[in-house]
């Protein structure tokens, strides 16, 4: 059994190569300077959450000697992971067309659901859903959302890395109470790696993650969610409440910039995170409110759902509802001329 050092070597590994490339940054002027689309005031570094990606990956390789994961999941969530990672690096240091950029978000796609077995089977409304090849198809789609939505909610400083630590968080007590411990060891390591990152990036950020690092973690985070899916359905609808903050409000955002016409590939400031950091006049209480509504309404209804029978789909409306009256409140999707009153 693989000794449980590796957990805070992760975490340091991730400290010490976000430092390192934070001074790479510098030296490189790789930076983020403010304009009228950001929702940061001062010009800052990019590229750090490469840090997150290398300190993740090198860990599988420990993982798959030891056999505490399946090689076929270590060779779908580190390729797919891997490949989002450099295709975001490479855009971070230059700029890929919008095209190839989602050809290849969709062969990391077909990769890690190939690998994965495709989407199994999955209960909805307490009825067995088998939707075959369609199935495979639809869960391509959701891993590229994914992946976007989380470059998109990636706006202010430390909100993507507490968004995905308290979900891989959340996912270890659900596989540990529920008795599916084998299932700890990828979102707990994954979570480790972005908490050294986290150092840098918490209010005010020292550096940002960047699309190598954002576009990994949605990459990751939903293949996670279809490992979760192969074991137990619910686990999967625990994945998808877990992760309800960033799908409701980006999700809601693009229906609402779509039903109006825009461009939706353009930059932007009008997702409810952005309207509510405008509104308090700094990020730390936005993190910090996404924080909250994780640990104390997201994960207790994922409890419910995994541990005390709750259909997930109903699980999941319940967990939503309040989710979409928060963007509503703030503005998702509005015109960002909108004052938050």
């Amino acid at each position: 059994m693989i000794s449980w050092w590796l957990i805070p070597v992760v975490a340091l590994l991730s400290f010490a190569l976000t430092a390192g490339l934070r001074r790479y940054a510098l030296a490189r002027s790789i930076i983020d300077v403010p304009n009228a689309r950001s929702s940061h005031s001062v010009p800052t570094p990019r590229g750090g959450g490469v840090a997150i990606v290398l300190a993740f990956l090198l860990a599988l390789p420990i993982l798959g000697w030891a056999q505490i994961v399946p090689y076929s999941v270590l060779i779908a969530v580190g390729g797919a992971g891997g490949l989002i990672a450099v295709i975001g690096f490479m855009d971070d240091h230059g700029h890929i067309a919008a095209r190839w950029r989602l050809l290849g978000h969709f062969v990391a796609a077909a990769w890690a659901l190939y690998w994965l077995g495709g989407l199994p089977e999955v209960g909805v409304f307490g009825i067995a859903v088998d939707l075959g090849l369609a199935g495979g198809v639809l869960a391509a789609f959701y891993l590229v959302w994914m992946l976007n939505l989380y470059n998109f909610m990636d706006g202010i400083d430390g909100i993507a890395s507490l968004e995905a630590i308290c979900a891989c968080f959340g996912a270890c007590m659900l596989y540990w109470l529920s008795g599916h411990e084998g299932l700890v060891w990828l979102p707990l390591l994954l979570a480790m790696a972005v908490a050294g990152f986290l150092f840098w990036n918490f209010p005010p950020a020292r550096i940002f993650m960047g699309d190598a690092g954002s576009g990994f973690l949605g990459m990751v985070l939903g293949g996670l969610s279809i490992q979760a899916a192969w074991v137990s359905s619910q686990l999967l609808w625990a994945w998808l409440i877990l992760l309800g903050v960033f799908i409701v409000d980006a999700t809601f955002t693009l229906i609402r910039r779509l039903l109006r016409g825009d461009k939706v590939y353009e930059a932007h400031r009008s997702h409810a995170y952005q309207f509510a950091s405008r509104r308090f006049g700094t990020h730390l209480p936005v993190t910090l409110a996404v924080a909250a509504l994780n640990l104390f309404w997201l994960l207790p209804v994922a409890l419910c759902v995994v541990l005390l029978g709750l259909d997930g789909t109903w699980g999941l409306i319940l967990a939503y509802v309040p989710l979409v009256a928060l963007a509503v409140k703030f503005h998702a999707g509005e015109l960002e001329r909108v004052s938050v009153d």
